[in-house]
C-alpha cells in the first residue's frame, strides 16, 4: 500500500504521459511487426537504419542493441585496447566510461564548461599533452544541446584522433548547420526510453 507520502510525490518519468497520444500509431506499426517476429535483422531495422542515417547526413547507420554496445563496438572498431586512454567526461551516464573501461581501456576525465555542461576544450588538449596514451576523444552531447565540436575537431586533428560522439541525449541536435552524431569519426545514439529518443 502507497504511502501518503508517495501519493504526493512527482513521478520521475511518465512514459505512460508521454506515449498515450502516440499509442494508436505506434501499435498500428508494432502488431505487424510483433506478427512478423523479425527483430532482428529485418526491414524494419533496415529502415530505421535508413531513415535515421537520412535525418542525421551521413552514409551508414547501424542498429545496435544499445547505446552502450554501440559505444563499445565504436571503440573495438578504432582498434582501442587495453591501457590506451580516451577523454571524456564524468558528467555523464554510466556507460560513457562503461564502455572504456569495458575493452580495458581508461577514461580520462576532463572537467565540464560551466555555461554548456559539455567538455572543456582547453582541459581536453592539456589532457592530451600529458600523456602519450590518449587514443581518442568522446564528448558527451548532453541535455539536448551540442559539445562545442568544432575547436573539438581541431584539436583532434593537430593530434591524429579520432572523435566518438555520444550523442544518446542529443539526437537533432546541431552545432553549426550540422547534426551531433555526424560531426566526429562514430556518432552513438540511444532509444532508452529516458532519452530524448525514447524508446
Amino acid at each position: 500500500m502507497p504511502s501518503a507520502l508517495a501519493k504526493r510525490q512527482v513521478p520521475l518519468l511518465d512514459l505512460n504521459a508521454q506515449h498515450e497520444y502516440l499509442r494508436d500509431e505506434m501499435l498500428a506499426e508494432l502488431i505487424p511487426l510483433i506478427d512478423s517476429q523479425r527483430f532482428i535483422m529485418g526491414p524494419a531495422v533496415g529502415e530505421l537504419e535508413c531513415a535515421l542515417a537520412g535525418y542525421c547526413g551521413v552514409r551508414y547507420a547501424i542498429g545496435c542493441a544499445s547505446g552502450s554496445d554501440a559505444l563499445l563496438l565504436a571503440w573495438m572498431a578504432l582498434g582501442i585496447e587495453a591501457g590506451d586512454e580516451i577523454i571524456t567526461t564524468p558528467f555523464s551516464f554510466f556507460a560513457t566510461a562503461g564502455s572504456i573501461a569495458r575493452l580495458g581501456a581508461v577514461p580520462v576525465f576532463v572537467d565540464i564548461e560551466e555555461s554548456t555542461f559539455n567538455l572543456n576544450v582547453e582541459q581536453v588538449r592539456n589532457a592530451i599533452l600529458r600523456s602519450v596514451r590518449v587514443k581518442a576523444i568522446q564528448p558527451v552531447h548532453l541535455f539536448g544541446g551540442a559539445a562545442n565540436m568544432t575547436p573539438l575537431l581541431e584539436v583532434a586533428q593537430e593530434f591524429g584522433l579520432p572523435i566518438v560522439e555520444d550523442a544518446a541525449q542529443a539526437i537533432g541536435a546541431e552545432h553549426q548547420g550540422r547534426r551531433v552524431g555526424a560531426i566526429g569519426d562514430i556518432g552513438c545514439f540511444s532509444f532508452y526510453p529516458g532519452k530524448n529518443l525514447g524508446a
